[in-house]
């Protein structure tokens, strides 16, 4: 496995963006670890923030998560979408997730995250931020 490879999810970018309790932790992963950034989670981070901070922060947060030294990953190739389906099919999950999970899973990455959904996703290595309080 290639524990130096992190792809944080959309909850994980949003908590440092956010500063939300483990913000320090996403900060400190995306400033030395070698970084995997899918299309999904810019695409989740820019509407999530349209709904709740507007555009303009939107389209700042979008430029920011452009400039961060990762592989950006547009393709969504056939080993990501059949793993990705079968994320979806065998733990009913979000789409976006099944898919961002399959990115981590395809490419040994370690998923940084705190989203309960991915808890039955052992096959994925995790590093699980704390969950907010509803």
């Amino acid at each position: 496995m290639n524990t130096d490879l992190f792809l944080p999810d959309t909850s994980a970018i949003l908590t440092m963006m956010d500063s939300e309790e483990g913000a320090d932790l996403v900060e400190d992963i995306l400033r030395t670890r070698e970084i995997l950034l899918p299309a999904l989670v810019l695409f989740e981070v820019y509407y999530k923030s349209i709904q709740y901070r507007g555009v303009e922060t939107a389209e700042l947060r979008y430029a920011t998560l452009r400039s961060i030294r990762a592989t950006h990953v547009s393709e969504l190739t056939e080993p990501v979408l059949l793993k990705g389906g079968e994320f979806k099919a065998q733990y009913q999950i979000s789409l976006a997730d099944s898919i961002i999970a399959a990115y981590a899973f395809v490419h040994n990455a370690t998923l940084v995250h705190k989203d309960p959904e991915f808890e039955a996703l052992t096959m994925v290595n995790q590093v699980k931020l704390p969950y907010k309080l509803k």
